[in-house]
């Protein structure tokens, strides 16, 4: 049986260098450490949400009862699971496991939709008669990134679609997220965990329509989001955080196409047109490798926990280039 609960955060630790953990390194920036800093002071205050909401919903255009502030993505699955009632629900994998987790959890089964590998999304391959369908755009671990258009296809009435987008600020300009138009029926689910390094703090949200969300707030606990990750969320909303977000996302590309095509040139198949923070990889024998790199110091995360993949993969997070260096030469002693 696949564990749906085990996360890149297991296989890190002692001394390894981490290309398991899909957190940008070398966060929060100080401007946001400072803004952090100073939340403090108001800790004897109950989190008042109002702000941040605001500076979400002007973020994506949306408005502010079409907003609910959560305490990271991983939230916002428990609450659609324990809020939703699906006569058929489907998750499209590879994918964060978390979704199917929640809901298997909440006592709903679960259909698989496998994505053979490549990983393009086929709207046709899930079940017509799916009232829950979820997805993540871009794809963790896939780094697929679906077109928006491809991935709208799958609305239609009666049936609610989840779209995790915890990794779309790595594509410059977020051309394909659905978080602006929000198509009737869809709900889109972001973090700030990824690109501001904020995973101790758990800071999310949810755009949904107005009735959705309402239902959501009323099956999440009282202050749900601390005083700390409401000034996160606020401030990582502002343009010119945005626009930082943007221009991490351009340089964090170059520097993953790089490793892409070092991997590819040692005759791994390296998942085309990654998009995210991380790169999926076929590797003969992945779990020996794993354990092989763990003895030289490097921490990669297990592909075989994702349902649609297996033994044989491995995904890498991206970092800088002296650290892939090190990898790359790692992987050379081992005859890579």
């Amino acid at each position: 049986m696949i564990d749906l609960r085990h996360h890149g955060d297991a296989e890190v630790g002692g001394g390894l260098a981490d290309f398991a953990v899909n957190v940008r390194s070398g966060t929060p920036p100080d401007w946001l450490a400072e803004r952090l800093r100073a939340s403090v002071a108001d800790l004897a205050a109950y989190p008042d949400p109002a702000a941040a909401r605001r500076a979400v919903a002007r973020r994506h255009g949306r408005a502010v009862d079409e907003v609910l502030l959560t305490a990271g993505a991983a939230e916002a699955f428990v609450l659609l699971a324990r809020v939703l009632a699906p006569r058929r629900a489907v998750v499209v994998h590879p994918q964060f496991t978390e979704p199917e987790a929640a809901l298997a959890a909440a006592g709903h089964p679960v259909d698989r939709v496998l994505l053979a590998p490549g990983f393009t999304l086929d709207p046709a391959a899930v079940p017509a008669d799916a009232d829950l369908v979820m997805i993540g755009n871009p794809t963790n671990p896939t780094s697929v990134l679906h077109p928006a258009a491809v991935v709208a296809a799958l609305a239609r009435p009666g049936r609610t679609l989840v779209v995790d987008e915890a990794f779309m600020d790595c594509v410059p300009g977020e051309p394909d997220s659905l978080a602006g138009s929000l198509p009737p029926g869809v709900v889109v689910l972001r973090s700030l965990t990824k690109t501001w390094g904020l995973a101790g703090l758990r800071a999310g949200y949810v755009l949904a329509a107005p009735p959705l969300i309402a239902r959501l707030a009323a099956a999440q606990p009282l202050w749900a989001v601390s005083t700390p990750a409401l000034v996160a969320i606020e401030a990582c909303s502002e343009p010119a955080a945005v626009a930082e977000a943007d221009a991490w996302a351009a340089a964090m590309g170059a520097e993953r196409d790089a490793l892409a095509g070092e991997l590819r040139a040692r005759g791994l198949y390296v998942v085309p047109d990654a998009r995210a923070s991380f790169l999926c990889v076929r590797v003969p024998d992945a779990l020996g490798i794993r354990a092989l790199l763990r003895q030289r110091g490097f921490a990669v995360r297990r592909g075989d926990t994702f349902p649609g993949l297996g033994p044989d993969w491995l995904r890498l997070a991206v970092r800088d280039a002296p650290a892939h260096d090190d990898l790359l030469k790692a992987l050379a002693d081992l005859g890579i």
